[in-house]
């Protein structure tokens, strides 16, 4: 099975409101077998809409990383990241 990576691109609106989220999402993700490979660092925009943070986990599966997000422990998290932030999050299967 291919592992796939769960990329969202990220606005925060409200830093204190955010942190929350992240401090609840973060260990919600690795509970599903998600690694973190890229958490708000250098980007360069080329082509689209910009957000000021990007994130990009590797899950398992496609699979692992939709139960992730569909699981209680992360939408406890979430409930701090709306209103806090304008997000884009997709989950990507990788080429094997």
């Amino acid at each position: 099975m291919a592992t796939a990576l769960w990329i969202a691109n990220v606005d925060v609106t409200d830093a204190e409101a955010y942190g929350r989220y992240a401090k609840g999402a973060g260990p919600a993700i690795a509970a599903h077998g998600g690694v973190f490979l890229a958490r708000g660092g250098r980007h360069v925009q080329l082509e689209g809409r910009d957000r000021s943070r990007n994130v990009v986990a590797r899950f398992p599966s496609v699979e692992a990383a939709v139960a992730c997000y569909h699981s209680a422990e992360y939408q406890a998290a979430l409930d701090h990241a709306r209103g806090a932030s304008v997000r884009d999050l997709v989950v990507v299967e990788e080429v094997e």
